[in-house]
C-alpha cells in the first residue's frame, strides 16, 4: 500500500524553493508533507500532495524536473517511543530504511505519519502490518 512521492530537483540558490511553492499555490495544490535536502549545488524537495498528476504536470510546465517514487506512509502514535517501535520492527526484519520524514496528523489528534523510503517495499509493508501498524494509502493521506 505505497503512496506516490514527488521529488523535485532544484538549483541550490535563494528563491528557488519559493518559486516552486509559488507554482503549487497558484495551482491550488495542497502539500501534505515536505522534506528538503540539499548539497552545495542542488537540492531535492520531496513532496506528498493532494493531486499527484496535476502537481507533476504543473511543475514540469514551470521548468521543474521531478520524479515519482513509491514510499510508505505509516500511522504512528504521537508519543515518546512511537517512532522507535516502527524502527525496531523494520530492523528485526532486516529492512533497510533509506530515508524518512514525518508530519503530525492533521485532524487526527495524537497521531503522526511517517513517510519512508525503503529498499524492499513489499517486505516492509508486510512486516509493518504484521507488527500491528496501520499503513496509509494515497486516498487517505489526501483526506487528512
Amino acid at each position: 500500500m505505497s503512496i506516490k512521492q514527488i521529488s523535485v530537483f532544484m538549483e541550490n540558490k535563494p528563491g528557488t524553493l519559493e518559486e516552486m511553492t509559488d507554482v503549487l499555490a497558484k495551482n491550488n495544490i495542497d502539500m501534505r508533507a515536505i522534506s528538503v535536502a540539499e548539497t552545495e549545488d542542488f537540492g531535492i524537495a520531496r513532496l506528498i500532495v493532494d493531486d499527484v498528476y496535476e502537481t507533476t504536470t504543473v511543475l514540469k510546465d514551470a521548468g521543474f524536473v521531478n520524479r515519482l517514487s513509491d514510499v510508505l506512509a505509516v500511522e504512528i502514535p504521537d508519543v515518546p517511543g512511537g517512532l522507535n517501535k516502527v524502527l525496531k520492527t523494520l530492523s528485526a526484519a532486516q529492512v533497510n530504511l533509506e530515508y524518512m520524514y514525518a508530519f503530525l496528523g492533521g485532524k487526527e489528534v495524537n497521531k503522526a505519519f511517517l513517510i519512508m523510503k525503503v529498499a524492499h517495499i513489499d517486505r516492509a509493508e508486510s512486516t509493518l502490518e504484521l507488527g500491528g501498524f496501520h499503513l496509509v494509502d494515497q486516498e487517505n493521506i489526501v483526506e487528512m
